[in-house]
């Protein structure tokens, strides 16, 4: 017979690991959309600077970079991106 061993966890804890998990999918998720933006102005051939490109990528408001990401579809530079929306 097998056995497993239980490691017990406080509520504490598991709150804390849950939290943990869920900053993280929140991080991810404005970093692909951090990504996504980039990917939209490389492809219309709009050139990023360094430090419109860290704006972009440190962000993690998820309202302004759903709007950056609509708008890359339309502007005529990356500087007018953070302009429009900032």
């Amino acid at each position: 017979m097998k056995t497993e061993t239980y490691e017990y966890l406080s509520d504490w804890a598991r709150d804390n690991i849950a939290k943990g998990k869920a900053e993280g999918k929140a991080e991810g998720k404005a970093e692909g959309q951090a990504e996504a933006i980039l990917t939209v102005l490389s492809a219309r051939g709009i050139e990023v600077s360094e430090d419109v490109s860290e704006k972009i990528r440190k962000c993690h408001d998820f309202d302004r970079l759903a709007a950056w990401l609509r708008a890359a579809a339309t502007v005529d530079s990356s500087d007018a991106l953070l302009d429009d929306i900032s």
